[in-house]
């Protein structure tokens, strides 16, 4: 006996409703937004629960909680719909979404796995973006005065003397714009060693940091935003997650000649992916940038050369490059290996 459970959450109440394998609607019901009185919910209806719920702000804590109670529990993307909207509805469409297998976009949970490095991970990009956009609002105090500044603004034993370009009335805060950037300095710095320290305690993040451009914090990223590999069974789907997946769009693919129809040339390219993991892209493009810049007696820096030399775009060869490296990456993960640059066999132009 099949239960498909739509769960609509907030903040002090979660509508729960209970539909049948044939899609009558069973049950409806309010349930606080506490552990206990979902839990208890959960146990008082028979048969096998599958649960679906929105992603959101209390979604990971409720997937810890319904984990053990549950046959299956599938967070999905909010939906967007025309038409009247409540919480009710809400919970019957996702109900509704399940029983027919018609959920698209789904959302990756692992409850309790590798918690306290996603912990320190989510601070560090936290505090690292917060960091970055103090120093482009000083920034652009100095530029809005015709000042183009060094980053000699951002030290605190360089910064009088830029203070004095500013006028008087800019001066105060630029002051205090310079405090919030001393501090989120700081707060940067600790979050960092937070999460190296956890990192060391993950033998993949070892392995994965041998991969040429990745390094001690982009591993321990990548291993904090993908948890395993066993998420992608082909390279491409770890491309598209990343957002190195190419879009390609066609219309009237076919036409008629003396032969018979014939399809027409290949459908062409429209840019990247948009639904994807923006902080795993930034890690793959970044490594690839590192290898490009610094990395000039490697390998894959040596196929960037052939390429741009061959007539193909520098943006495209690093694209490439950023595809090779998150395909290596991903094998040296399911293999449980270090980085062999042997491994690295000249690159076709084409691809």
């Amino acid at each position: 006996m099949q239960r498909f459970i739509g769960l609509d959450v907030h903040g002090q109440s979660c509508t729960l409703v209970v539909m049948g394998p044939s899609g009558r609607r069973l049950g409806e019901h309010v349930v606080e937004t506490n552990a206990g009185a979902l839990i208890e919910k959960m146990r008082s209806i028979a048969g096998d629960k599958h649960v679906c719920m929105e992603e959101g702000t209390q979604s990971e804590w409720l997937c810890e909680v319904l984990e053990r109670h549950t046959t299956q529990l599938v967070v999905t993307q909010p939906m967007r719909r025309a038409g009247s909207k409540s919480d009710a509805i809400d919970a019957w469409a996702l109900a509704d979404l399940l029983r027919r297998d018609a959920v698209e976009r789904t959302v990756f949970k692992s409850p309790r796995k590798l918690m306290g490095l996603r912990q320190a991970a989510r601070g560090y990009l936290t505090v690292r973006r917060d960091m970055v956009r103090a120093k482009c609002r000083l920034n652009a105090l100095y530029r809005s005065r015709g000042i183009q500044p060094s980053a000699e603004i951002y030290a605190p034993d360089a910064r009088e003397a830029w203070l004095r370009r500013l006028p008087l009335s800019h001066r105060p805060l630029a002051e205090l714009l310079s405090a919030q950037v001393d501090g989120l300095v700081r707060s940067n710095e600790t979050a960092e060693r937070w999460l190296l320290e956890e990192a060391k305690e993950i033998p993949a993040t070892r392995q994965l940091a041998t991969a040429p451009g990745i390094g001690p914090i982009r591993a321990a990223l990548l291993v904090a935003i993908v948890v395993t590999p066993a998420r992608f069974r082909t390279t491409r789907q770890f491309w598209s997650y990343s957002g190195l997946a190419i879009v390609t769009r066609s219309s009237s693919d076919w036409t008629r000649e003396k032969t018979g129809w014939v399809r027409k040339a290949s459908a062409r390219p429209r840019g990247l992916n948009r639904n994807r993991q923006p902080e795993l892209k930034a890690i793959f493009k970044g490594a690839a940038t590192t290898i490009i810049q610094h990395m000039t007696k490697h390998p894959l820096h040596q196929d960037f050369q052939r390429m741009t030399d061959a007539g193909i775009k520098p943006n495209l060869a690093k694209l490439t490059l950023a595809k090779r490296i998150a395909a290596t990456t991903l094998a040296m993960w399911k293999h449980q290996e270090d980085y062999d640059p042997s491994k690295h066999r000249r690159a076709p132009l084409s691809q």
